[in-house]
């Protein structure tokens, strides 16, 4: 499979602006998840109230309020084992996503990563929202898939890295 940052018909001889726009479609979805990562893990290292055990808004008794109703409780016993080792775990596991998708650096394994975080908020925090596309985390789940798969083939370092070690191989895939 070949993955060139520059396709043939953004080089001169031009398709079209539609062949342009189906290149670059997931281009503002990248762009958000990692914004929106980036975000989530900052917002959860500056808030003093989530990383503490116990109080209002804490990660500790989010973890309690939800373990009953939680697809698997003993994922969230695990997390209150340690509730502020978790929170920053996660908080950091978001930065790290994030940064990763936005600029592209190891962005299969950065998707990897985001869709592993969503899929364990889904299956505790919000696995009682009814109806279940209420809760947003299995959307963010899906929304990483296509980055799992394909990764960042265009304006992203993957890409950079990718066609150096192509030009340093004489142009060989």
């Amino acid at each position: 499979m070949r993955t060139d940052t520059y396709p043939p018909y953004l080089q001169g001889g031009g398709r079209g602006w539609r062949d342009t726009a189906r290149h670059y479609a997931l281009l503002p979805l990248r762009i958000f998840l990692g914004v929106t990562f980036i975000y989530a893990g900052i917002d959860k290292l500056t808030d003093s109230a989530f990383m503490k055990d116990g109080g209002a808004g804490s990660i500790g008794d989010t973890m309690r309020a939800v373990r009953d109703s939680s697809a698997i409780p003993a994922l969230v016993d695990l997390a209150l084992k340690n509730p502020v080792g978790f929170g920053y775990a996660i908080a950091l596991g978001e930065l790290a996503v994030g940064i990763g998708a936005l600029i592209g650096l190891l962005t299969r394994l950065a998707a990897l990563g985001g869709a592993l975080i969503s899929l364990s908020l889904w299956l505790t925090v919000s696995w009682a929202s009814d109806p279940y596309y209420y809760g947003n985390d299995l959307i963010y789940l899906m929304a990483w898939l296509p980055f799992v798969l394909a990764g960042a083939p265009y304006l992203s370092l993957d890409a950079l890295w990718h066609n150096r070690r192509r030009q340093r191989a004489g142009g060989l895939d």
